[in-house]
């Protein structure tokens, strides 16, 4: 059910991040279609795709930095493992990538904060805007 995105799935990935109830991007700049272009060509961008629903959910890792650069499941489908799913196959391509630890941040008291908690990651700091940061081993 996972599987690399393509150009083509950019459109559904953008409906999927503008339609989340918490970590909503504020300042839509700051992830251009551009942007996301660049995880796509590079192999970095994955999306969890079902028969039945289409694209439920995306993840990207970012190999320069070790970070997470994003994990969004779309309304309806939480609770189901695809995040989990999803945030594993960002990871594992991080190890791959040569990086002993990744990164990631959120919007504190969400459930996006809970599943990382729960999912092993370590809270080390807190981010200019806010965010709470979290490093994970690898």
């Amino acid at each position: 059910m996972i599987r690399p995105a393509v150009r083509a799935d950019l459109p559904r990935i953008f409906e999927i991040r503008s339609s989340v109830r918490e970590n909503r991007l504020s300042d839509p700049s700051r992830v251009t279609e551009r942007d996301a272009a660049w995880f796509v060509d590079n192999a970095f961008l994955w999306v969890w795709e079902e028969a039945d629903a289409g694209i439920t959910g995306f993840s990207g890792s970012d190999p320069r930095d070790g970070s997470i650069w994003a994990l969004f499941v779309a309304p309806g489908h939480e609770g189901k493992g695809i995040g989990r799913a999803l945030l594993d196959r960002c990871c594992n391509a991080l190890r791959e990538a040569g990086h002993k630890t990744a990164v990631l941040s959120t919007e504190p008291g969400t459930l996006a904060e809970r599943h990382y908690r729960a999912a092993g990651w370590t809270e080390a700091g807190t981010s200019p805007r806010g965010d709470l940061i979290f490093r994970k081993a690898l």
